[in-house]
């Protein structure tokens, strides 16, 4: 017990700082060589006036993606609003493989224009009309999410939010919140405040709660908490460790950490029944689930053999195997969304860092340079991972693509952010 409690101490301390309670700001760190060349013209305004700049959301969702680079604004060579106004070869001079146009028409509808400029062919052409002026930017997520989708085959993700931990104040002076952000950073809302810390959201498949710890009756407890209407229930409240929510692909239980019965094991509680049933039964310390995306199975943090590395536990035969055999030190892992490979934090030569594993092979690769990296999160599409880190010593958040090859950051005006968590697609 005092191996698991001193892990608590050490994520309390993690969360000392100052709390961000506005949006993040991306700052992209590392573009791929191999990104494809795409040029976003700026729509042009046929009478009507949003707040969002249309089409530089569009260029910066794509950049942030690792997977696409946007032309700046000073090389674009013309400025057309529908594919009738396009010349290919303009285009192809600026070495663009595809051209993003579109206009804000007179009622407020955005319409947008996608054409391969080597194949010389119009991919798609839309109109979205936002519920209002405030929607303008949620309409352009959607588009880079049609956007991406059309060239990649891949669905966007660009639409999803994220949720996180920030901390302001210093000693015994700290106050916690939980935020909810988009994806990109924008659009942060506070939906719990607290003088005691708060860890380890996760998101509901249906994206309309989250599950969390919280310490803000002294000690630690599971809550469920609906988003839009802030209504909350206590899950698990038993003595010792409530922890590291997770919740199945069905949305109908919780997998979560409990040491009621001594050591920190795993459990799955049924939320409709409020049952609980204990999986894991050893001396270590078995902690971090989370659920395979067929619900058979959960990956899991245990020391059973000396050091955390990471196993699976099958529900339907009660057996546990482990995964990861690379280095000393591998822990929280996340299924991608295939359930093909492992994200995770793995203790290399460059301290901690995320890392990706084949399951089928068991090759790991690290994809991170970072030396104090925690808390994964995989988009739902799979392309990228989302983990909290340090600079110039507070906690930032920061995102790399499933390859390794390109990566942002979102740190806050001000404060420490901590605990990131990707939400599921939202519609």
């Amino acid at each position: 017990m005092k191996r698991y409690m001193s892990l608590w101490c050490g994520m309390l301390l993690l969360l000392m700082g100052s709390l961000a309670h506005a949006d993040l700001t991306i700052e992209i760190t590392q573009g791929s060589d191999r990104a494809t060349p795409i040029a976003v013209v700026p729509f042009a305004e046929q009478g009507a006036q949003l707040p969002t700049d249309i089409a530089r959301v569009i260029a910066n969702d794509l950049e942030r993606s690792g997977q696409f680079k946007p032309l700046d604004r000073g090389n674009l060579i013309a400025s057309p609003s529908a594919s009738s106004e396009v010349n290919y070869g303009d285009w192809r001079k600026v070495d663009a493989d595809y051209l993003v146009v579109g206009r804000v028409n007179s009622d407020g509808s955005i319409q947008y224009e996608l054409m391969d400029v080597y194949g010389q062919e119009r991919m798609l052409g839309k109109v979205i009309t936002p519920a209002g002026p405030d929607q303008s930017r949620a309409a352009a997520h959607r588009i880079s999410d049609e956007i991406f989708e059309a060239i990649t085959g891949i669905r966007g993700a660009f639409s999803t939010q994220i949720a996180y931990v920030t901390s302001q104040g210093v000693g015994e002076d700290i106050q916690y919140g939980l935020q909810v952000a988009d994806a990109d950073g924008h659009n942060s809302q506070q939906i719990l405040s607290s003088d005691e810390p708060i860890l380890s959201p996760a998101w509901s498949p249906d994206g309309q709660k989250l599950a969390y710890v919280s310490f803000e009756t002294g000690r630690p407890a599971i809550y469920i908490q609906n988003i839009a209407t802030s209504q909350r229930v206590r899950a698990s409240s038993s003595r010792g460790i409530n922890g590291a929510p997770a919740w199945s692909p069905d949305g109908r239980k919780l997998a979560m950490t409990l040491s009621k019965d001594g050591q920190p094991e795993i459990y799955v509680m049924d939320i409709g029944a409020r049952s609980f049933q204990r999986l894991t039964r050893s001396d270590a310390i078995d902690t971090e689930p989370s659920w395979s995306p067929d619900g058979e199975s959960l990956v899991f943090t245990s020391d059973r053999s000396g050091g955390p590395q990471l196993y699976r536990y099958d529900l339907a035969s009660g057996e546990a195997k482990r995964l990861t055999f690379t280095g000393n030190y591998n822990s929280r892992g996340r299924y991608a969304p295939d359930g093909e490979s492992l994200f995770m934090i793995h203790r290399g030569s460059q301290g901690f860092q995320v890392a990706k594993q084949d399951l089928e092979t068991g090759r790991l690769i690290t994809l991170t340079d970072s030396r104090a990296a925690e808390s994964p999160s995989v988009a739902p599409n799979g392309t990228m991972v989302i983990f909290a880190t340090q600079q110039g010593g507070r906690g930032v958040l920061s995102a790399v693509s499933a390859d390794g090859n390109a990566s942002f950051r979102l740190p806050a005006a001000q404060g420490d952010v901590r605990e990131p968590a990707w939400s599921p697609f939202l519609n």
